[in-house]
């Protein structure tokens, strides 16, 4: 009997599928739409203690490529295919206070659906990690099943917050330290992509007492110009600043990083995220290990919350488990990691037998020997 339920992080999961920290899951109602949609789960639009302001005009774009040509642009035209999302959007603009009596009513509708509240502050120094505490108090007090800790947003200015925290593992530990100290909650935390090594900055936040990995945030991204106007895509009076990507463009960059981290960390719980909207993509991730899947841009793309997105997913799970009977296979469980081990080194892939590969050391012309290559001590 095929069984799409599954537990994470100790949390038991209708199905494996959630919405992502997004646009989308910004409001109550939209989050409530998502769980009669079918969605496993849901992250909200990340909580800070207090009100941001976002730039004037359009937050998201999509990025399209011709169907019978090369353009790539934002413009929204027929005959053209979705290659990314990008956006500049801040934090939600809501702070705690508006967000908790919400979270509640959530949590009294849908008690038996995963409620994961993303959270951010600053970091370095007590007052920024009080500030972290604080958050977690309040959301977990509202009866959130988990938290997410947001290490991971591209486009914030301080150099203490977002992705700048997660590209620096000392800040990723101290940063969740603080967070597990006074959770009684999951810890999730959701890493850059941008960061220098994500197995490093990933191994930081495991020590820091992180239950599970998100991976990955939009990567750091610019619009195009337009070749007709000489203006960016998007801008404001002119002015433009780094957003993120996402979307199918990110998927395989995604997958990357997920394998570092699966194989790095084989026991550890991963969620993974980047450019999935079917069932087969979403299968990638499950088979390096994930034992969740998060979607923002095709879920934006179908009446925000993605009802027909969530729909295909838990369908096609279905019949693939079915398909897969004679195996023994009913579960998530049963096939989750099963291609984590097949991702190697480039010395580790076959070469034809006529050829003496030695891991790019060859005494020929453009090469070094081993031996010159190694490095020298001082």
């Amino acid at each position: 009997m095929v069984d799409l339920s599954t537990t994470f992080t100790g949390l038991r999961f209708p199905n494996p599928f959630m919405l992502a920290s997004a646009p989308p899951t910004e409001s109550e109602s939209n989050i409530m739409r998502a769980y009669e949609a079918g969605w496993g789960g849901v992250v909200t639009k990340t909580i800070g203690l207090h009100q941001v302001h976002n730039v004037r005009g359009p937050k998201t774009k999509f990025l399209r490529v011709d169907n019978d040509g090369p353009r790539i642009s934002m413009a929204k035209r027929p005959h053209a295919t979705l290659v990314a999302s990008w956006n500049w959007e801040l934090i939600s603009d809501k702070p705690l206070d508006w967000w908790l009596p919400r979270l509640r009513q959530i949590k009294r509708a849908w008690p038996e659906r995963i409620l994961v509240a993303s959270i951010m502050a600053g970091s370095g120094n007590d007052r920024e990690l009080n500030a972290w505490q604080t958050l977690t108090q309040g959301v977990q007090d509202a009866g959130v099943d988990a938290v997410e800790l947001n290490f991971s947003c591209p486009h914030m200015d301080r150099v203490d917050m977002g992705s700048n925290i997660g590209k620096d593992p000392v800040l990723c530990s101290t940063t969740t330290q603080a967070v597990k100290a006074v959770a009684k909650v999951p810890v999730w935390v959701k890493l850059t992509p941008a960061g220098a090594d994500i197995v490093e900055e990933a191994g930081a936040t495991f020590r820091g007492g992180a239950d599970a990995i998100s991976s990955s945030n939009t990567w750091p991204a610019i619009p195009l110009i337009d070749p007709e106007t000489l203006e960016f895509e998007i801008n404001v009076d002119g002015f433009v600043s780094a957003g993120g990507m996402g979307g199918p463009a990110i998927l395989p960059l995604s997958l990357a990083k997920m394998a570092q981290m699966t194989q790095a960390f084989p026991d550890r719980e991963f969620s993974g995220v980047g450019g999935i909207s079917t069932f087969d993509q979403a299968l990638a991730y499950f088979m390096l290990g994930c034992g969740t899947v998060q979607v923002a841009t095709a879920a934006m793309l179908d009446h925000a919350i993605g009802p027909n997105i969530i729909r295909g997913l838990t369908l096609a799970m279905t019949e693939f488990l079915e398909r897969h009977a004679d195996k023994g296979w009913t579960t998530l469980d049963d096939f989750r990691g099963l291609r984590r081990g097949r991702v190697v080194s480039q010395a580790q892939i076959a070469r034809p037998d006529s050829v003496d590969y030695r891991d790019g050391h060859k005494d020929a012309e453009g090469y070094a020997t081993q031996e010159e290559a190694e490095p020298v001590s001082r």
